[in-house]
This record gives C-alpha cells, structure tokens and sequence, in this order.
C-alpha cells in the first residue's frame, strides 16, 4: 500500500503533552520525506505558529512542501505562499461575538498574523493561544474588524464553563450552523470557521494541486474532533491511542499515544516497512 502523501495534526498528536517532539518522530518524518512523501503538517495553527516544528523536520521556508493551517481554512506553502483561503465573513463574525457576550465566554477572533479580542479583560485562553502560535494578541473593538479579513473565531474558556455554555446556549449555535461550522479542537477550545471548512476539504484542495487522491494517496494522523472528517477521508486513517473515542472508532488503525511516539509508529507501519 503506497502512500504519498502523509497529513499530520500537531496538538496531542505530533507533540507530545508538553508540545515537545520527540526525537524519534522526527527521525521517521525525515526517512518518509527521503522516500519522497509529501509530509504535510495539519493544524488549527497559523503557519507562525509552525515554524519551529517545520525548521525541526526540515520543511521549513519550501516552496513545495505544504502546511493546512487554521483547522483547514488556509492551504499554503511552508515559504508562506497562499494555495487556499477560506475565511470567516465579518457578519458572521459579528453574530459569533455576540453569542459570546450573551454566554459571557471569553471569546477572540484571528486574521493571518494576529488575534484580536473585544474583550478588556482579555482572556487566560486567549493569552494562551498567542503565546503557542506566536502571534501576536491585540484589543479591538467589532467595529475595528470590519476592514480586517478573519480567518477564524475562538470561544475560549475553562473546559467546563465552556461546555455549559455551549449547552445553555445550544439554540444560539444552532442558528449559525448554516454558515459557522464549530468544532471542539481541544477542552478549553470550541473554534468557529465558515461552513464547509476542514482538514479534509482543505487536503482535497492540496491534493488537486499536487495530482494526488486524497482516497487513494493520503495517510491522515490525528486526535480530536477536528480531525475526523480527514481520518475518514483519507485511503488510511490513523487515531492516536489519546483520541477521541469517535476519532478511533472512524479510523483504520489505532496507533501509540503522542506520548509514546505514535506517529512514528504509524509511519513505519505504513511507510518505512
């Protein structure tokens, strides 16, 4: 079974629970990359916040070697070069920060190289996120945005206040989910992106770019609810031994923990045997 291209999430999958890459994984992404398959990174993370990983498996600064960003809105080279772009319109935008003030959740949306919150006491989480993807974090106000493209939004809070939001307010989410589509890409994280837009619609894309089949050509690695639609798409889906349970129920092959170097385990598997 040839597999050409090998699309891989970052957060609890090829990092490990201190976000650290083990040296073992890095060595088997080199060897799949010497055979000639494409190693494409798959995260919610702007490329900014890739950049150590891809210099660390050598993919950095390429302009033919590939990154799906922000949870499969941006498709681009790992040089910066833009091959899709899918983002969040400003009415919806708007509707979705809305939402969060009447759930009071700390609540920030993301453009290409910034996040910016309406909240003044901005939140824990929101730190958190430009601290791991490197960007930088600015106050605006909704008014401010409305000349600034968006990529995504982010609900971001304490992992339980965040689910009995999200219940409490099921009927206000319901309404946008003709044009939002929302996923849970970790506890503390439930992520906003214009209907259609995921890992798998983003890898389809790349993959007409390349002359490849994302059915017949592609191994997909992941964890969360975010990457199941490539899990399932993908010729061999892999879920990490730390996945969801309905990540692993929908996967061909259920590999060791980020912990334990499951992604190596999956590239010698399927790629190195």
């Amino acid at each position: 079974m040839t597999v050409k291209l090998v699309a891989i999430d970052v957060d609890k999958t090829l990092v490990d629970d201190e976000k650290q890459l083990h040296e073992k994984v890095i060595e088997t992404i080199k060897a799949a990359s010497q055979r000639g398959v494409k190693v494409v990174i798959c995260s919610g993370r702007p490329l900014p916040g890739l950049k150590q990983i891809l210099t660390d498996l050598n993919l950095a600064n390429q302009k033919d070697q590939y990154v799906v960003c922000f949870g499969g809105s941006v498709v681009q080279s790992t040089a910066g070069e833009v091959i899709m772009s899918q983002g969040l319109a400003y009415e919806d935008y708007l509707d979705l920060e809305l939402i969060a003030r009447k759930l009071d959740l700390p609540f920030h949306a993301v453009s290409m190289d910034r996040i910016y919150t309406a909240n003044r006491d901005i939140g824990y989480y929101s730190m958190y996120e430009s601290n791991l993807v490197n960007m930088p974090l600015s106050y605006r106000t909704p008014a401010e945005l409305k000349e600034i493209p968006l990529i995504k939004a982010m609900f971001v809070e304490e992992p339980a206040k965040l689910d009995q939001a999200f219940a409490a307010g099921r009927a206000l989410f319901a309404a946008k989910e003709d044009r939002v589509t929302f996923v849970k890409s970790q506890p503390f994280f439930l992520e906003a992106n214009t209907k259609g837009v995921d890992k798998a619609q983003a890898l389809t894309k790349l993959c007409v770019h390349l002359g490849l089949d994302l059915s017949q050509d592609v191994m997909a690695i992941g964890d969360g609810g975010n990457d199941l639609p490539m899990i399932k798409a993908a010729k061999i889906g892999v879920a990490m031994a730390n996945a969801l349970p309905e990540v692993r129920a929908a996967s061909d092959f259920v590999t060791a923990d980020n912990n334990r170097d499951g992604v190596a385990v999956a590239i010698e598997k399927f790629i190195l045997a």
